[in-house]
């Protein structure tokens, strides 16, 4: 016999995982007619043979669909100082790289300036995640700035890892 499957309050969920400190992405592709890029808090290593990375964007996304159609795409890790772009990436209906300053990776994706690091991925799959779509995709290049801090997502605020020489 199986338990019954308890409901869960979405709101407390979100409240209790807030409490996971976790970094913050925008990924981007070349859409043909310009870059698309949208924020995605939902990102993680997965394998490192093959090399994989796997990113998590909301259902609703209107973006995902067109980056998938491209089938290559740029995991940008944005750093302490770019909150600002997490939040124009986040929004729906405007120009989400006007004034933006950012350069083609090998393959063609938008690398924005200043990231803490990037990962230039190919489409590998896409699996059901609820309310969101789980997506596994192969690293083709990738590059970091050591000397650069994450911007950091803790309870529902954006924040900054203290560096080990600053808790010396």
């Amino acid at each position: 016999m199986t338990d019954p499957v308890e409901v869960i309050d979405p709101r407390l969920m979100r409240d209790v995982l807030g409490h996971f400190a976790s970094g913050v992405t925008v990924v981007t592709a070349d859409g043909g007619q310009g870059p698309l890029g949208f924020t995605c808090q939902s990102f993680s290593s997965l394998s490192l043979d093959p090399p994989l990375v796997a990113i998590a964007p909301a259902r609703t996304s209107t973006t995902w669909p067109r980056l998938r159609d491209v089938g290559r795409f740029c995991v940008n890790v944005l750093a302490e100082d770019q909150s600002d772009l997490s939040a124009a990436f986040a929004r729906s209906g405007t120009d989400r790289f006007a004034g933006v300053s950012w350069g083609p990776s090998r393959h063609g994706s938008p690398v924005l300036d200043g990231v803490v690091a990037w990962i230039d991925c190919t489409l590998w799959a896409e699996y059901d995640g609820g309310d969101h779509t789980i997506v596994a995709a192969r690293v083709l290049d990738l590059g970091a700035d050591p000397d650069r801090r994450p911007l950091l997502f803790h309870r529902g605020a954006y924040g900054r890892a203290e560096a080990a020489a600053d808790r010396a």
